[in-house]
């Protein structure tokens, strides 16, 4: 039986992740994460398969009950092992025992796949934003409500 773990992660352990999946270009470094973290709540997520980092979700505050799940991504040798629904669960669990109402989720229109998890989870498409590049860089702005 293969050991899957989700827990508490750390900036450093995003940033290491991050940069074994290929299709982050950049990925972003230490600092713009504590930017975007600091002073405010926030949830870092890691997923372990073997004791080996696997993926990783972090999300953040964006205004009063709602939160932003900015980032995330599976290594590729760990992909459809349903990890990335465990802590999308794990998130949605955890921001509503925080007291949000709502998440919201911006994906590139290349990502079908985390597109179509979402929309699987119940995520609604809200707004398509035209960034002027190619089609699949458009964003897609998704959205979920958590009091039901």
């Amino acid at each position: 039986m293969i050991q899957q773990t989700i827990r508490p992660g750390t900036i450093e352990e995003v940033v290491a992740i991050s940069q074994q999946i290929p299709e982050f270009n950049a990925p972003y470094g230490r600092d713009e994460y504590q930017r975007r973290l600091a002073d405010t709540t926030h949830l870092i997520q890691v997923a372990e398969v073997q004791g080996e980092l696997a993926g990783f979700k972090v999300g953040y505050q964006l205004d009063d009950g709602v939160f932003y799940s900015w980032m995330g991504g599976i290594v590729p040798d760990f992909r459809a092992l349903g990890l990335a629904s465990q802590m999308l669960a794990q998130q949605e669990q955890w921001a509503t025992e925080q007291g949000y109402h709502s998440l919201k989720v911006k994906s590139r229109n290349r990502y079908a796949t985390m597109v179509a998890m979402l929309l699987h989870h119940g995520y609604q498409i809200e707004a398509f934003e035209d960034k002027g590049e190619t089609v699949a860089d458009h964003r897609i702005h998704l959205h979920k409500d958590l009091k039901k």
